[in-house]
């Protein structure tokens, strides 16, 4: 069943939405309240025009002369008073809500499986997590404000029409009435318009992002000429999609204001008649008319916020959507404190895929005993980075199992698995800020020793202390400020101040020339002492000491041994790789 201006589904997102507007419920009723004298004390004003007509112009009693222009006087200054305070408590009800619903989404983007950041880009982030609180927060209470004092004004208006002549007002009411036709029946359209709309302003948010953070791309493939036909395409889209939009919300008006004129001109024929044969005075017909142009010239408007109010419901819809997606990797009941790792990791018989169908791992069995390394070589895409990343649980295997000392990490809480495991990437991501906390990420009470052995063990000593900041000198977004080889050693500085007992290195020095990659191993070697570490690594040379050396292929476990082993077989896969490393590197 649909309504005027809110579907069922609609009533619904308010009950659900409301949960974020009762901490502020008294303050919203109260701006609400004052919107009900704001609308009503028009009907006061056109009120006034009836005795004024009929006793001040026709009766030619001077006396009243002063008497009713005072009363619109004072109609109209406590009308602007209460006009006023429920504008201000309206936008900091508004407010609040949105900051209220802004930290629900940004703590549920945070606790989002690593799935859902696949699939979404960063424009759709922006759009589900921040932009949408706005819209709906300080839409809701608006248009909720903007209804009572339509509401109050049109019914204290229909009333001062009745009292003029009940004749004349059930004809102004049926035209009012058939105004609202156009709005219900274009309602869907509009919708589908708007949700497309959106979707797209996030797609050109996404662009606007990539083109931001690949500048140096763009600039180094001369990538102008190319992102400037993609923007085109999506702004030319987004053009249609307005310019459908105002086309269906300009037939919505246009209709309106069809019928809205001819309640108009009937009225006012019918008024005519009325006055000729006695049935109404002219100080009722003034009244009457001043009352229907009131309640007639804002309505014709109604297109514009009608379209905002679908837009605050598309919004509320779509942060009810994002908060009631449920992560599915979370505690089971029950889950234990994993206190740190005393006998070792097993994967047994895990499988893994991202697409059903497409099996990125598939019958792993691979044990790890504590205190030892790993490094995990093969082909690209053959499933090296998701085997160590179902280890933290950014993912759970479709089958099989992972347990660290016998006991599954589907058993472990998430916080204590997470805890006891710190990770090196490729491309570390640093933080806005010093290089100070941005290390102290890894453990946040960490003393000033802590931290100085932090840096020392990372080889940041001498760059730290050549800064006239030290370690507060400021790093940029995403440390932009540092080199790759700087932004990794504060990764391992971060990560050694962790102390975790599991260490996970991906590819952390793949991206670094060999100069810069001495330095990094060197931070490395001082991060896995006494550490249980995995290894994914290209470079073999980064990984010839490990105590055991597993080769990925097409996310089977081909090969398995040290390194003086896997060479010994000529004819192995690893052999082969390493020969061709060793004369390239010659060369």
């Amino acid at each position: 069943m649909k309504h005027l201006f809110l579907s069922s589904q609609d009533l619904g997102d308010i009950r659900k939405f409301s949960r974020f507007v009762r901490p502020f419920l008294w303050r919203g009723v109260l701006s609400i309240l004052m919107s009900t004298p704001v609308g009503a004390m028009e009907a006061m004003i056109a009120a006034v025009l009836k005795p004024f007509t009929d006793t001040v112009i026709l009766g030619g009693q001077t006396a009243d002369l002063s008497y009713y222009p005072i009363l619109i006087i004072i109609f109209t200054l406590v009308q602007s008073a209460f006009k006023y305070a429920s504008g201000y408590l309206t936008t900091w009800t508004g407010n609040k809500i949105a900051i209220t619903v802004k930290l629900a989404l940004f703590d549920r983007m945070m606790h989002n499986d690593a799935a859902v950041f696949d699939r979404m880009t960063s424009g759709e982030a922006l759009l589900r997590y921040c932009s949408d609180a706005d819209t709906a927060s300080s839409g809701l209470i608006g248009n909720i404000n903007f209804f009572v004092n339509r509401l109050f004004m049109s019914v204290s208006l229909i009333a001062v029409m009745f009292w003029n002549s009940w004749i004349l007002a059930l004809v102004a009411v049926a035209a009012l009435i058939l105004a609202f036709v156009p709005m219900i029946r274009v309602r869907s359209k509009i919708k589908t318009l708007i949700s497309n709309s959106a979707m797209m302003g996030g797609l050109a948010t996404t662009k606007y992002n990539e083109a931001f953070g690949g500048n140096r791309t763009v600039a180094a493939y001369l990538l102008y000429d190319q992102l400037n036909a993609q923007m085109r395409e999506t702004l030319e889209y987004i053009f249609r999609l307005g310019i459908k939009m105002t086309q269906r919300i300009g037939f919505m008006s246009m209709s309106m204001h069809a019928a809205l004129a001819i309640g108009i001109a009937v009225t006012v024929w019918l008024q005519g008649f009325m006055i000729a044969r006695g049935l109404i005075t002219p100080g009722a017909f003034v009244s009457f008319l001043a009352t229907l142009i009131m309640l007639y010239t804002p309505l014709k408007g109604i297109g514009n916020n009608y379209n905002g109010i679908l837009f605050s419901f598309q919004a509320i819809h779509r942060i009810l959507d994002a908060l009631e997606t449920k992560p599915t990797i979370v505690d089971r009941p029950g889950a234990a404190e994993l206190k740190g790792l005393a006998d070792g990791i097993r994967y047994s018989g895990v499988h893994f895929s991202y697409l059903p169908g497409k099996p990125v791992l598939r019958r792993i069995d691979l044990e790890i005993r504590a205190g030892r390394s790993v490094a995990f070589v093969g082909n690209s895409g053959g499933g090296k980075t998701t085997l160590v990343g179902l280890l933290p649980r950014f993912y759970n295997p479709d089958s099989g199992s992972i347990t660290i000392d016998g006991v599954d990490i589907r058993d472990l809480t998430l916080e204590s698995l997470r805890r006891n495991v710190a990770m090196v990437f490729q491309d570390n991501f640093l933080f806005g800020g010093s290089i100070r906390d941005n290390i102290l990420l890894g453990r946040r009470e960490a003393t000033e020793e802590e931290l100085r052995l932090a840096v020392s063990a990372a080889c940041l000593s001498d760059f730290i202390y050549s800064l006239p900041g030290g370690l507060d000198t400021m790093i940029g977004e995403r440390g932009v400020m540092l080199s790759g080889g700087q932004r990794q050693r504060v990764a391992v500085a971060r990560a050694f101040i962790k102390d975790a007992p599991i260490v996970i290195l991906d590819e952390a020095t793949s991206a670094l020339d060999y100069q810069s990659e001495a330095v990094v191993q060197k931070a490395i070697e001082n991060l896995m002492r006494n550490k249980t570490v995995l290894i994914i690594a290209h470079r073999l040379s980064t990984v010839i000491h490990a105590d055991r050396i597993v080769v990925i292929q097409d996310g089977l476990i081909t090969e398995s041994g040290t390194h003086a082993e896997l060479v010994a077989r000529p004819d192995s896969a690893y052999a082969t790789l390493y020969r061709s490393q060793l004369q390239g590197h010659k060369s």
